[in-house]
């Protein structure tokens, strides 16, 4: 070592020994290779600084910079200053900074990328490594996959890690870095737990801390525009693959390098493909190697033993490992072990799969017998621990009830003797074992698993009492993925009942995960949750999938108000109840009226094991077919949900299904690239296309009996048309970039619609098969709501209406309605947790279904979804509280009135049909007048009472040539005033027959509302809010308020404040004497596109005191008036909330949603 760097360390020695604590930072230097684990196993933790300290000054330059790296990765940024001048340079000639060959940059990039270290004992296989090398580099920057393949145990993983410590390799192919992820054998939550895992960490430098993808869509989604926009040019490596369906999430247009027991597994996706064979084991010599570096003597030194033993090992790197670890502790018992290994005493119950274990079962029976008795029930506790899951130290210290030092002494143990696998990138270690390991285990304790979970749950519980694990705990996450995996293996019911049907743990658990992966569970342990005749369960599950779209927002939803809006028979409205009675001081909303809501869906059903990706109507409404991750068909009726057939119909997911005409026959098409054709009664198959090249994603009959035509289209980019009859391809229509989605026969059968991922919906003349027209459908999505990024999520699918005129488009979780002559939105559904796969109208277009990732398929009434249907409540309304009494006069059907006691929920009267449709209305306070405006522009005044008994009103008055507004009474009744949409407010006194107008505004008025002693407030598109003498007609004040449109305003009952909102989706407080600006109440933060109003603000109204304020807009919300803090958030079904009525106690609040939903509710 250099004299200087000499001279540093003895100078800060004093300091250095007083604060650090050794373990990590000897285990950093015994992956950089500068100490050996000898050097590590001397003396106690006390004494270990000052005997490092001793070390490192007997070793060269290469030891004092890996210390100085350590002490910064593990946070003593203060002492690794003092050392800083004295760091040695490193010569031009001389990039490597150890003896393998590894530069700092390496280092560092495979540290971040998550690269498990080498084993303890390494040998390297040059040809192999230099073959997985030159693979990645035939990539070149192109999208590609590399795919590793050979028998469990044979080194995939080690050597996939070694070729990537090159430095020219990173930073000529990969600058963007490398990305690890232990995949291993997963189900649809654990897999979005790893893309979970993955987001956070490729996004943990982002200014944006966003929420956990909710779905594996949205994840692809996201991972897709990191690699593109932040991480390009780099490589992904997905360890241990098993399922083909799982490559489908990662198939984002980058670079893969994938390990596999599978050689066929990325037959399922698109792109360059490169193979490396590893053969099932280590050459002879390699074996003996590895022998000989564990027992620290040369290869001719070994005894005549070791040959027979690495003949017996059958060249498995791993039980070799075990072996020589076992000759290191008990250099003598060559002969010994041979014959253990040859004996076969261990024998399995049941093989988990086709490999030969019997070797790797001696081994570590082997191993394991040799462990003193403690450390015997210590590792049999890791039996427990779930497959490809790195497991935490804080775990292990709970399960143990010991400090950290202490566990990762006895863990230690196991990885010196090959037993266990460290990764030591993070933080704090991570423990895991190989899969085969972890076979042994389970096999080995079968009969006591159940206990060695009780024990993990009970240890939990005892650690954190009450309590949830806070985010910023290491150990957190395991829990909230694994806690109800323990229990259920414990099978502890009341416990798991409790955990599971606890609102506390749902809304911690949905905070950092999002809702799926609980969704999942409920499904997965069903069996355990459920008690005969109760519906908990299902409550719960249901709960989570309405409110999905929900629990993914920032700021996270209030659990107990999204309770509270359940059916009062089910248990989370119970629970919610119970939680808001307890929580003195928090605000929460009873929806009263809640009971004569029908759903918007008239069925929802589960009919598969994962998720469902299609279904669809037969001609007559009584069947539905559907099909999904699960590679079955299934038929069932429409109205109860009872399963009529079940197919196996595919070798891989199938993405569509359709019914021809006459319902005779069922098409369903899959991502094994097939299209079949089945009996639609018997479930027998008729015939099977084969003709695309890549998955095929959707499949369409004709809609006229006759010839049976079918459409399918493919990720090829091809559409395609068949014949039946012909049983061959009749037409192939080529013109889009991109995979092909979706496609439509047009209800004449003339077109076919497709829609395709490069983002437009294209139409075809069936029997030309020539392209007629082009629509870029992204440019519809955008508004001033949706993030740029959202614009890239393409269309889904599409499905015209009977007539032809409509077309549903999804895409994400959100459905529109859109009229194909204007091109204007007609409606939005939401109801799906997930996104939604499949949206398709019945033959009549009454109804509607929905298939989505939550495994539901629901079945809506398009009258009740569409806003522009007749059997709806329109936005506008007034509401009168007389005697605790709420009235709401309200437009039902465009052209009539009704009065509704919203205590009750009924319709105390109605009006006969108006001419022209109604489009505002107003009700006085004592309910003996009413009066509305027309689009007319005709304004008419009648009694409530007389209504039915008198169909002429009282007085007409022709105000406006374009459609009224907005009409409101004086307190005295006498006077109404109105705007239309003009500049202009008209104060009519209708008992005179007098009118004053009141002239000022540049544009036109938005709305008005009045004040005391004949004043009015008026607000307008110009920007400016006006204070008006109605009896004079004069302006008294006049604030410029935005930029922008102001769209509602509010005075506080003492008239000292008033507040504005505006089209620049901000919230101001005046003050009404000075004019000066009081508070900028709501700086609207966009986060995840969602503003904090969903939308416009609407309509605000000010608490008897002024303390408080609430808003509408996409939903309703309270505030503190003096902090601008919101109390309280109340979601709708619908969105576009026009309006807000208020009791004069500030305690009943109403409003109606644009699918004509009245709510009208009340403060707890």
């Amino acid at each position: 070592m250099d004299v200087r760097s000499r001279n540093y360390l003895l100078m800060n020695r004093q300091a250095l020994e007083k604060d650090i604590k050794t373990s990590y930072i000897m285990d950093r230097m015994i992956s950089d290779e500068v100490l050996t684990l000898q050097e590590e196993e001397r003396n106690t933790q006390k004494e270990r600084a000052a005997m490092l300290i001793n070390i490192i000054l007997t070793k060269d330059n290469n030891s004092y910079r890996s210390f100085y790296n350590a002490l910064l990765h593990e946070g003593y940024s203060d002492l690794a200053a003092l050392l800083q001048d004295g760091i040695p340079a490193v010569s031009s000639g001389n990039r490597k900074s150890s003896m393998d060959g590894m530069t700092s940059y390496v280092k560092t990039v495979l540290c971040e990328g998550g690269v498990p270290q080498r084993p303890v004992v390494f040998v390297t296989r040059p040809e192999l490594v230099d073959a997985i090398k030159q693979k990645l580099c035939c990539l070149g920057s192109d999208p590609g996959w590399v795919t590793v393949y050979g028998m469990a145990g044979c080194g995939k993983t080690v050597l996939t890690a070694e070729a990537l410590r090159d430095h020219h390799l990173l930073e000529g192919y990969f600058p963007g870095g490398v990305h690890w992820v232990s995949v291993g054998k997963q189900d649809k939550a654990g897999l979005l737990i790893k893309l979970q895992n993955l987001c956070s960490r490729l996004e943990h430098d982002s200014t944006l801390s966003q929420r956990p993808p909710l779905n594996i869509e949205e994840a692809k989604d996201r991972l897709r525009l990191l690699m593109l926009r932040k991480y390009h040019r780099s490589l992904l490596i997905l360890d241990d693959i098993w399922d083909s369906w799982v490559l489908k999430a990662f198939d984002n247009q980058c670079q893969v390098l994938i390990t596999s027991r599978d050689r066929s597994v990325t037959d399922a996706v698109a792109g360059n493909k490169y193979e490396v064979h590893v053969e099932s084991g280590l050459a002879h010599e390699k074996g003996l190697e590895i022998l000989s570096l564990f027992v620290n003597m040369k290869i001719s030194e070994l005894p005549e033993q070791a040959n027979c033993l690495v003949r017996e090992c059958k060249g498995s790197p791993l039980v070799i490992s075990l072996i020589g670890a076992l000759l290191r502790d008990f250099p003598s018992r060559w002969e010994y072990y041979l014959k253990q290994l040859q004996n076969k005493q261990f024998k399995r119950i049941r093989k988990s799969s086709s490999y030969d274990y019997e070797a790797l079962d001696e081994a570590m029976s082997i191993s394991v017998e040799q462990l003193n008795d403690n450390y015997k029930d210590y590792y049999k506790d890791l039996s427990v621990l779930p497959k490809d899951v790195k497991v935490p130290t804080k775990v292990l210290c709970i399960l143990w009830d010991m400090e950290t030092e202490e566990v990762e002494d006895i863990l230690q143990e196991f990885v010196n003797k090959s037993l266990l696998f460290c990764d030591r990138n993070g933080k704090s270690f991570h423990y895991y074992l190989h899969d085969l390991q972890l076979d042994f285990l389970t096999e080995k304790n079968r009969n006591q698993l159940q206990e060695l979970h009780k024990n993990i749950v009970n240890q939990y519980k005892k650690y954190y009492k009450l309590n949830t694990p806070v985010p910023s705990q290491e150990d957190c996450m395991y829990w909230y993925n694994f806690l109800a995996y323990h229990m259920a293996g414990a099978n502890m019911q009341k416990e798991l009942r409790d955990l599971m049907f606890s609102l506390d743990w749902i809304k911690a658990k949905t905070e950092l995960v999002g809702p799926a992966h609980l969704i999942h569970e409920y499904v997965e342990y069903s069996s355990i949750l459920d008690q005969k005749g109760s519906t908990v369960r299902e409550n719960f599950q249901e709960f989570l999938s309405l409110n999905g779209h929900l629990l993914g927002r920032q700021p996270f939803p209030d659990i107990i108000q999204l309770g509270l809006c359940q059916p009062e028979t089910s248990e989370v409205y119970q629970q919610a109840k119970l939680h808001a009675q307890r929580e003195t001081g928090t605000f929460y909303l009873e929806w009263i009226n809640k009971t004569s809501l029908k759903n918007l869906y008239r069925l929802v059903v589960r009919p598969h094991r994962d998720a469902v990706y299609h279904g669809c109507f037969s001609k007559d409404r009584q069947r539905i077919a559907s099909c999904g991750a699960d590679k079955t068909l299934q038929v069932f009726k429409a109205e109860s949900g009872e399963r009529l057939l079940e197919i196996s119909a595919h070798d891989d997911e199938i993405l569509c299904c359709a019914f021809s005409a006459d319902g005779e026959f069922v098409a369903t098409c899959s991502a094994d690239k097939k299209v079949k054709i089945w009996n639609s009664r018997t479930g027998q198959c008729k015939c099977v296309y084969e003709e695309h090249s890549e998955q095929v994603n959707c499949c369409q009959f004709n809609n006229r009996s006759g010839p049976y035509l079918l459409a399918t289209c493919s990720n090829d980019t091809f559409i395609k048309i068949w014949d039946l009859n012909k049983k061959y391809c009749r037409n192939t229509m080529m013109g889009h970039e991109n995979s092909v989605n979706h496609c439509r026969f047009s209800p004449d059968d003339e077109y076919v619609a497709s829609c395709s991922t490069d983002g437009t919906v294209k139409l075809w003349g069936v029997r030309s098969a020539n392209e007629l027209k082009s629509i870029e459908i992204k440019d519809f999505f955008r508004n001033a709501d949706e993030q740029p990024d959202d614009v890239d999520v393409l269309v889904k699918c599409c499905s015209w209406s009977r007539n032809g005129d409509m077309i549903l488009v999804v895409a994400k979780n959100k459905l529109l309605l859109w009229n194909i002559k204007s091109l204007s939105k007609v409606a939005y559904c939401r109801g799906h947790m997930s996104w939604v796969h499949c949206v398709t109208f019945s033959p009549d277009g009454s109804l509607f279904l929905t298939s989505s990732d939550d495994q539901t398929i629901r079945i809506w009434e398009t009258k009740k979804v569409c806003k522009s249907s007749d059997a709806v409540l329109k936005s506008e309304l007034d509401v009168v509280f007389h005697n605790d009494e709420v009235m709401i006069l309200a437009i039902y059907n465009q052209k009539h009135l009704q009065l509704i006691n919203g205590n009750t929920d009924s319709v105390v009267t109605q009006t006969a049909a108006q001419e022209s449709p109604i489009s505002c209305c107003c009700l006085s306070e004592d309910l003996k007048f009413a009066a509305f405006g027309q689009e007319s522009g005709t304004i008419k005044v009648l009694h409530p009472k007389l209504i039915l008994k008198r169909r002429t009103p009282f007085l007409s008055w022709e105000a406006y040539k374009t459609s009224v507004q907005h009409c409101q009474f004086t307190s005295d009744y006498q006077t109404l005033i109105s705007s239309a949409h003009d500049s202009v407010i008209q104060v009519w006194n209708w008992q005179l027959d007098e009118c004053v107008f009141l002239r000022g505004h540049k544009e036109a008025v938005k709305d008005f509302r009045l004040l005391e002693n004949s004043k009015l407030l008026s607000w307008s598109f110009d920007g400016t809010v006006k204070v008006w003498n109605i009896t004079t007609g004069n302006t008294e004040k006049d604030f410029a308020c935005h930029g922008g449109t102001v769209l509602s305003c509010a005075v506080s009952p003492d008239g000292s404040k008033f507040s504005s909102t505006s089209a620049d989706k901000t919230a101001k407080i005046w003050d009404m004497l000075t004019g000066a600006l009081v508070h900028f109440c709501s700086p609207v933060t966009v986060d995840e596109g969602e503003p904090t109003h969903g939308g416009w603000v609407t309509d605000l109204s000010f608490s008897p005191d002024s303390k408080m304020l609430v808003s509408s807009g996409g939903y309703l919300k309270w505030w503190n008036v003096n902090t601008g803090e919101s109390l309280q958030t109340f979601y709708t079904n619908g969105t576009n909330l026009k309006s807000i009525h208020v009791s004069p106690n500030f305690k009943v609040y109403v409003t109606v949603d644009n699918l004509g939903i009245l709510y009208v509710l009340q403060k707890m």
